[in-house]
């Protein structure tokens, strides 16, 4: 089988006891889930939410215990994910507005085109935020570039984020039901497109007060970040978010059922606004986060219950993860911001979203795929999302050019149980910029507090932190003055993957 021989010829050889060689082309389903942290779902020890789905996606497969994003915030990890490429070797990667210009360009090698150029069909539903068109995105026609330019053949989605104007879908090319009359106008910054109400009007009534950088423009009685005008008929309303987008997943599996397909689930959940369906609300006893992870659970289910009424459960790698780690934040308050931290975002690992620390970045990460990956394992590789592209194409027998991906490592032996530790020694992490950066390397990482390059000095080293994984997983001790031999390893081999331009072999 192509399979086979693509794994043989890779040097990787089955184990006699190792599970029944894979289909040549399973169908993948990837669901990200935003701002999800490590300690988040129940079979990762949360204690106060309730995630049955998730819970089952870890009993039949594999959870990891080592996996991160490579980035703290969502659009550099979004860009990782999809290119294999650390988002900080390209500027302009932060994270982006709702009017930004595509951040990929055309013809890039992606985990879509990869697997499109496979014979499979490929859709993206969910939250996009990497940018579309070109310059300001103009919202009113076609809008292009975007993930059709990318490899996928169908995309359903929302621009940027749920707190970002335009608050809107976009189906492939066009707003989704948005009149031609009523024309949208986006802007950041100065509002001088007469965007009204906004949420720092007097008069205005929202359903949850935003902070100073979320009071912009009102849709649903909600402000957001950025001015919007127009396109009243197209503006979602956000307690239906997650129905329509399962909705639209639900649909591509259904049409595609033949296979293979390749489908991107990027969840709105549990990105603020936290606006849970009527159905969710008061679910938790952890306010409206708790509530929208109950929803977030839902939304896999209802993959989950696709596939098994359609019986593509066998032959279906589901994978789930987060975009980011967790955080409590006061960004928006609806009366239910005290009963959130009941919930600890990611358990016991210092820092949240945003942080280089373990807790900004070490996320949940389940992979299923029966009669493939091991039911109820559990697995400490270290596995960065970056490692998609290279992964899937090692799936699907397809040959990974040499200038693609050229960050990302083939995590396949791990999900298939032929190897115990990752493919990958170290890791390059990022919050939002392109400094400050870590380097993760065995049982060591190295955080840069946000100077320049070469500015450390190697006795005292006051520009770093150094801490043991191992001994001190939650970070508290500080080795950099202790360790400066360390340090000087560490810091210098970072410099050199960041020259390099690429890491991988």
């Amino acid at each position: 089988m192509k399979y086979l021989l693509a794994l043989i010829a890779g040097g990787i050889i089955l184990a006699a006891n190792s599970f029944a060689a894979a289909p040549a082309k399973p169908n993948i389903i990837y669901i990200l889930s935003d701002d999800v942290g490590y300690g988040d779902l129940g079979c990762y020890g949360a204690t106060h939410v309730k995630t049955p789905n998730l819970d089952r996606l870890a009993r039949d497969g594999m959870r990891f215990t080592d996996a991160h994003t490579t980035a703290s915030v969502c659009t550099p990890t979004r860009y990782a994910l999809l290119t294999g490429r650390y988002a900080w070797r390209q500027e302009g990667t932060g994270i982006a507005p709702g009017d930004s210009p595509a951040l990929i360009a055309p013809g890039t090698v992606t985990v879509a085109s990869l697997l499109k150029q496979a014979g499979y069909k490929t859709g993206v539903v969910g939250k996009w935020h990497l940018g579309l068109g070109e310059g300001k995105t103009d919202f009113k026609g076609e809008i292009k570039p975007g993930p059709l330019e990318l490899g996928f053949d169908y995309a359903f989605f929302i621009p940027a984020t749920g707190d970002r104007v335009p608050c809107v879908f976009v189906e492939n090319h066009r707003v989704v039901g948005l009149d031609p009359a009523d024309p949208i106008r986006v802007i950041y910054g100065k509002n001088d497109i007469g965007a009204a109400p906004t949420g720092r009007d007097p008069d205005v009534k929202l359903k949850m007060k935003g902070d100073k950088s979320h009071s912009d423009s009102v849709v649903n009685g909600i402000s957001r970040i950025g001015f919007m005008t127009g396109g009243k008929a197209a503006h979602w309303v956000d307690e239906d978010i997650a129905d329509t987008l399962a909705a639209k997943a639900v649909k591509f599996i259904e049409t595609h059922q033949e296979g293979p397909f390749f489908l991107y689930l990027a969840t709105h959940d549990i990105h603020e606004p936290m606006v849970p369906h009527a159905r969710f609300k008061g679910t938790s006893d952890c306010g409206s986060r708790g509530d929208v992870i109950h929803q977030l659970d839902f939304t896999v289910g209802a993959v989950l219950a696709a596939l098994d009424r359609l019986k593509l459960a066998d032959n279906t790698l589901v994978i789930f993860t987060s975009d980011n780690g967790g955080a409590i934040k006061d960004t928006y308050d609806d009366g239910t911001n005290p009963l959130h931290s009941r919930q600890a975002p990611n358990g016991g690992l210092r820092g949240f979203k945003g942080s280089l620390y373990e807790g900004g970045h070490r996320v949940p990460f389940l992979a299923r795929w029966p009669g493939h990956v091991a039911a109820g394992g559990v697995s400490g590789a270290l596995l960065g999302h970056v490692d998609a592209l290279a992964t899937v194409a090692a799936l699907a027998g397809q040959e990974l050019p040499t200038a693609a991906g050229p960050d990302s490592f083939n995590a396949l032996p791990v999900l298939l149980g032929e190897k115990q530790t990752s493919l990958r020694d170290h890791l390059v992490l990022q919050n939002n910029n392109q400094v400050p950066l870590a380097l993760r390397e065995g049982d060591w990482v190295l955080l840069q507090k946000g100077g320049g390059w070469g500015k450390a000095k190697a006795d005292a080293q006051p520009g770093y932190e150094l801490f043991n994984l191992a001994q001190d997983p939650k970070q508290t001790n500080n080795l950099a003055a202790t360790q400066p031999d360390k340090v000087k390893q560490l810091s210098a081999r970072l410099e050199t993957i960041r020259k390099q331009g690429r890491s991988r072999p």
